[in-house]
């Protein structure tokens, strides 16, 4: 959900949830402290105030204490008669001011042994000095400020009492025994006491102020209420009793630790208001009691409490104004976002001509914004120039194709190239680079005897080299037609390639004329790949001599020539460098090496399947590798010539392994006898003899389905007609099968070798040998 969300809203949620959380962490950091260092403060000040007053309570007390103490001790020393008594008691009253009444009372009968109870009290009723003796009805012996001092043998603060009959006000007493020599032990003898106005140490305590609710209160010993703002409690209630009817615990663990005589800080809940406090108290040694000081939180706290409102409040405050800001820069963000995002969808719908609102800011923002200007109109710029090179590009591949078509039209296409002439059979293929290049081959007839063929090898790529090619091929051609001999046309080529050869680009040639009545083959080789040569039954080898320097770099190049003889069903391989320079995907070359072997294993493929395949070998080896050079590949096989014995002319004729081309073979024969004037019936004869022989190849002499080649020759010899019949079946001896049994009928007589027989019948000799892969059956009719 939030992803979708705009930039604006997700900058806006979380700065400020950042800020706040800083703020909280920081508002709470400083409210905890200053809450702890002001608690630590009121507990410091409160334990001094608690002090001060339980010190000041202690004046009073250990004041009024000293007075009881020497008149006790004045007792024990000396014996006072009744008069020294009272006026000792009365001189007491008197002259303290904090002590309410006292009084010095005997052990019944001990001062009179006819008086039970001789106790004379002086106390200060109103502030006005007054007199009475605590006879049997007051009956003092049962009296705490009597009996407890008497059965501990110490003075003692009693607890706060109403003491009804005596100072008739709610008083404490401290009770000093005193003792007398009786009989040699020291003998109880009675107690003095100095009673203690509660009034008094109420004024004290109450003069206790914290803040508008803060009181101090004072508890006795036993956990009696003795001063207390609420008066109703004084005297009345004890602290535990009321912590225990408001259900307060901390009260009560409070009361107990008051009244244990322990000291401490505690919060609690103040009984005036009901609301948080803090109790510090603090136990009156002299008494046991237990002084409290009540320090209300919220007053004292209330500074705090205001300052941490307001430091809230302004940070409210300061979070909405940084919230109008962020939403304010978020906006001046996000605008231009916005329009930059609309520009990307015009962009990506092929639309410039989009316009952006101003930035003249220099941020970030603005630099994009500059950046989709730039961006715009260098895409316009790049399109249009796109355009305009596409344009010329496709001109110029349209310029190229046409270019490859006149190219093309250079080098002979025609298949066969030479329809009605069967001493030759070539193939060539051209497979350029780019769609120019700079290879060239050609092959025409001189005159009818001599075939002129060339395959060459321009220096460089592209449109120069087939300028180059284009040149170098109508020249050759063209000087062909005036001289016969291939190093004459090569020295007056180069001579007119190497004149203002600015460019200095070359051509390799190898330029043959083959006389295809004997099978003469005069050859210049100008810095060409070496040829292969495969003689008829024999593997191939390279073509060696005439080597001699490229065309095109110096005028006055000469040029020589080799010669050699071609015999019926040799082969000529001409290629270029791109064949044997072939790469695959590892950097290696096909070779020359590879090519040698490639020709000498399809030696038997014709011209047409050893051209095509070896162009496919080729791209095999490549696997996909890009061709970095032309490749041209020529394959000439010589088919027939004149036999230098001058006997006469003869006639091959090559007809595959199909049926159909015993109709090629008999108008083949039919031409041959029309044209040396041969007999009809030697015609017959002579046709029906290879028609059984050349069916019985086709039938019996091959074990796979592949084509292959049955080579005929005719021969005129001395008087004769030779008819020499070559195939690469298998081995097969026709003089070895036995002749028929003409007597038996056609469903008696065994199948095969009819056809054989006849052969024989009509030829006037039969001969057969076995050279290499070949069977060859000689054949001799007498004219």
């Amino acid at each position: 959900m939030l992803r979708n969300r705009g930039i604006a809203f997700k900058l806006s949620l979380f700065i400020l949830a950042s800020c706040t959380i800083i703020f909280a962490i920081i508002f709470s950091y400083n409210y905890l402290l200053s809450r702890r260092i002001i608690q630590r403060k009121i507990e410091e000040n409160a334990g001094n105030l608690t002090l001060r007053t339980v010190n000041k309570i202690e004046s009073v007390l250990n004041a009024v204490e000293k007075v009881p103490e020497n008149v006790a001790y004045a007792l024990e020393e000396s014996s006072y008669t009744k008069e020294g008594i009272l006026n000792l008691l009365r001189t007491v009253v008197e002259n303290n001011p904090e002590i309410y009444g006292s009084t010095i009372s005997y052990e019944p009968y001990l001062f009179d042994k006819n008086v039970r109870l001789f106790g004379p009290y002086y106390y200060k009723p109103g502030g006005k000095l007054s007199f009475t003796y605590l006879h049997e009805g007051y009956n003092y012996v049962v009296w705490d400020w009597y009996t407890v001092p008497k059965k501990l043998g110490r003075p003692v603060w009693t607890e706060p009492y109403f003491d009804k009959g005596g100072g008739n006000i709610i008083m404490s007493t401290y009770s000093v025994p005193f003792y007398r020599n009786i009989g040699g032990a020291r003998t109880f003898a009675g107690v003095v006491t100095a009673d203690v106005y509660l009034s008094r140490l109420q004024d004290i305590v109450s003069s206790v102020k914290i803040g508008q609710t803060g009181y101090a209160f004072l508890i006795s010993k036993g956990g009696t209420i003795v001063t207390h703002p609420r008066r109703e409690l004084i005297m009345k209630a004890k602290l535990s009793h009321l912590a225990e009817s408001r259900h307060d615990p901390q009260l009560s663990r409070l009361a107990a630790e008051m009244a244990q005589g322990k000291s401490g800080f505690e919060p609690s809940t103040s009984i005036i208001t009901g609301k948080k406090c803090w109790i510090r108290y603090e136990p009156i040694p002299s008494t046991g009691w237990s002084l409290g000081v009540v320090f209300p939180q919220d007053e004292l706290m209330a500074d705090v409490t205001n300052l941490s409102r307001t430091v809230f409040i302004l940070g409210l405050a300061g979070i909405a104004v940084l919230l109008a800001v962020i939403v304010a820069i978020s906006g001046s963000i996000t605008r231009p976002l916005r329009a930059l995002a609309g520009a990307t969808k015009d962009i990506a719908r092929g639309t410039l001509d989009f316009t952006l609102p101003s930035m003249p800011s220099g941020d970030e923002v603005g630099r994009l914004a500059a950046s989709f200007i730039y961006m715009r109109d260098s895409l316009k710029r790049y399109i249009r120039e796109l355009t305009e090179a596409t344009a010329a590009r496709e001109r110029m591949e349209s310029e190229l194709k046409i270019a490859r078509d006149i190219q093309m039209g250079m080098v002979p296409k025609e298949i066969p190239p030479f329809p009605g002439r069967n001493e030759l059979d070539i193939r060539a293929v051209l497979e350029p680079a780019r769609e120019v290049g700079g290879d060239l081959y050609d092959f025409f007839f001189i005159d009818a005897d001599h075939l002129c063929f060339v395959i060459g090898d321009v220096s460089g790529k592209g449109v120069p080299a087939a300028l180059f090619m284009a040149r170098t091929i109508t020249l050759i051609k063209a000087t062909a037609r005036e001289v016969m001999s291939p190093e004459e046309i090569l020295s007056r080529v180069n001579k007119e390639l190497a004149h203002n050869n600015d460019s200095c680009m070359f051509v390799t040639v190898f330029c043959g004329i083959l006389n295809v009545t004997n099978g003469e083959l005069r050859y210049v080789n100008a810095g060409h790949n070496p040829p292969l040569i495969v003689r008829a039954g024999e593997g191939a080898e390279f073509l060696k001599g005439g080597e001699s320097t490229v065309l095109g770099v110096e005028e006055d190049t000469e040029y020589a020539k080799e010669t050699i003889f071609l015999r019926p069903g040799d082969t000529l391989y001409l290629y270029t460098d791109g064949v044997t320079e072939a790469f695959d995907g590892t950097g290696q070359m096909f070779s020359e090496e590879r090519l040698h072997d490639e020709v000498s294993a399809h030696r038997k493929e014709s011209v047409a399947e050893l051209a095509g395949n070896t162009m496919r070998m080729v791209k095999a080896h490549a696997r996909g590798v890009p061709q970095s050079d032309d490749i041209t590949i020529v394959v000439l096989r010589y088919l027939d010539a004149v036999v230098v014995a001058a006997s006469g002319e003869n006639k091959t004729i090559v007809v595959k392994n199909r049926l159909d081309d015993i109709l090629t073979l008999a108008r083949e024969i039919a031409a041959f006898g029309e044209r040396h004037r041969l007999s009809d019936d030697v015609l017959h004869d002579v046709r029906l003899a290879l028609e059984e022989v050349v069916v019985n190849i086709i039938h019996y002499a091959y074990e796979d389905a592949r084509e292959h080649e049955i080579t005929v020759r005719m021969l005129m010899e001395e008087g004769n007609l030779v008819l020499e019949v070559r195939d690469d079946g298998r081995p097969f001896n026709p003089l070895d099968v036995p002749p028929p049994n003409l007597d038996e009928t056609a469903e008696e007589r065994q199948v095969g070798g009819l056809g054989i027989f006849l052969s024989r019948r009509l030829m006037d000799s039969v001969q057969y040998r076995r050279e290499g892969a070949e069977n060859i059956l000689t054949m001799r009719k007498k004219l």
